[in-house]
């Protein structure tokens, strides 16, 4: 299986969730698409819904800080899923985030990342994230 050079996998006790976006590296006027895997374990796992986010993010040191990252959401799409992942079961869901001007890398202290954050039942949260990019034709 050929996941294009970018996978971000979360395991939640048997639960398994892969995001895999079709192209981690984006030009002017292309989308953002993917597919999430959610593969069922041992037993069977509540989901209540997953968020991808894009950020940018800027290394920015301040004395008066104590974050030396400047995070900006500048896209994000909630997917609701409302179920159970049942045992052995794999489950997909597509998305597409359109891709603005904010996406763009301005300095080199920026990089863009998409965090997949999987709602669990019961106010449980996990995370995974990983690095794309994105730029005009003329880059």
């Amino acid at each position: 299986m050929n996941f294009k050079g970018f996978l971000s996998t979360i395991g939640f006790g048997s639960l398994k969730v892969e995001t895999v976006i079709e192209r981690p590296h984006l030009e002017e006027g292309e989308t953002l698409n993917g597919t999430i895997y959610f593969k069922g374990g041992e037993g069977d796992q509540d989901v209540e819904f997953v968020e991808l986010k894009v950020i940018k993010l800027v290394e920015d040191y301040r004395e008066d800080s104590d974050f030396d990252y400047i995070e900006t959401v500048v896209g994000k799409q909630s997917i609701e899923f409302a179920g159970s992942v049942k045992s052995k079961e794999t489950i997909m869901r597509q998305f597409e985030i359109m891709p603005d001007d904010r996406w763009l890398i301005d300095s080199a202290n920026a990089k863009l990342i998409v965090r997949t954050v999987v709602h669990i039942d019961n106010g449980v949260n996990v995370q995974d994230e990983d690095e794309i990019t994105y730029g005009t034709r003329e880059s």
